[in-house]
């Protein structure tokens, strides 16, 4: 299958080229910088150059190919707290491959996030968008906005579907919460976790996240909701202990109210009980994670280095 990839050079999609490619499929991939088009030609992938703003390539990328996974997103706008014009974005990008798409019945795979669901385990059954959360807003939460877009694609004759990620998807040269978790533990002296910290992540290793995003776009059925969960829920305190061990320095409990000050805008994220379930993802696709769990990966030692 010819299939287009967005976010190809970044994190998640830098395993998922490799992925595709080593299961006969065609990989044409979107670059909006050298770097990105000269590591993705040594991958084995040719190369669309564009960003995400470039409407009428990506349609047409979208349209010369046999599928498409979608995983970029303008995260260095999100992450400045400016989610509202990288949601609107990404619904441009949405609006765009949808159309180029209709009426073909061709996979379009997207990524969105595990929800939160307080009290219990989340499942794939959860977190569907309500007509609310289509409101364009500037919080996080919009994005599931955008997830109902894609799945909504399925009554225009396109095989669409989310992958929802955790929280943390761990691995080697991981850009994400766990080493900013190690870089807080560093700077602070002390390994964190807030009150007894039970609560939970959600998590998967990259190199399996990789492997669902190809098993969906080779079987998922049309308005797929997703979770690539790894393992259910991991507890933040088990995570600080490990940290602690090996940088070598004490754990500590925070206060729940002072958690935004220990931790910046990590806070919120290790204050929140958040476990979720992968069981029907993994019979829907016959998928299974293989590689190392957070703790094992931790222990592997590339995260200190």
């Amino acid at each position: 299958m010819r299939v287009f990839v967005t976010g190809a050079s970044g994190w998640i999609g830098s395993a998922v080229v490799p992925e595709l490619i080593s299961h006969d499929h065609q990989v044409a991939a979107l670059a909006r910088s050298d770097a990105a088009a000269r590591a993705l030609r040594k991958a084995g992938a040719e190369v669309v150059r564009g960003s995400l703003d470039d409407l009428d390539t990506l349609r047409g990328a979208a349209a010369d190919s046999e599928g498409v996974i979608h995983l970029a997103f303008k995260h260095d706008a999100a992450f400045s707290g400016d989610f509202k014009s990288a949601i609107a974005a990404d619904r441009g990008v949405v609006t765009a491959i949808g159309a180029a798409l209709a009426g073909t019945h061709r996979p379009f795979i997207a990524t969105g996030g595990t929800p939160a669901v307080p009290g219990r385990t989340a499942t794939e059954h959860d977190g569907r968008p309500t007509a609310t959360d289509v409101v364009d807003d500037n919080s996080p939460a919009a994005r599931a906005g955008t997830d109902e877009m894609v799945l909504a694609l399925s009554s225009r004759g396109i095989r669409s579907a989310v992958l929802r990620l955790p929280r943390a998807v761990h691995g080697e040269n991981d850009p994400g919460f766990i080493t900013s978790l190690i870089a807080t533990a560093r700077d602070k002296g002390v390994s964190g976790y807030v009150g007894d910290g039970s609560q939970r992540w959600p998590v998967t290793h990259r190199l399996d996240t990789a492997r669902a995003f190809r098993l969906a776009l080779e079987k998922a059925p049309a308005g797929s909701l997703l979770n690539v969960v790894g393992q259910e829920g991991v507890t933040v305190r088990s995570i600080a202990e490990s940290i602690a061990r090996h940088l070598g320095v004490p754990n500590l409990s925070v206060p729940a109210e002072n958690a935004l000050e220990h931790f910046g805008w990590l806070g919120a994220l290790v204050s929140l009980d958040q476990p979720a379930s992968s069981a029907i993802t993994r019979e829907l696709l016959g998928w299974q994670p293989t590689y190392p769990t957070l703790l094992e990966d931790l222990d592997q030692g590339h995260y200190f280095r």
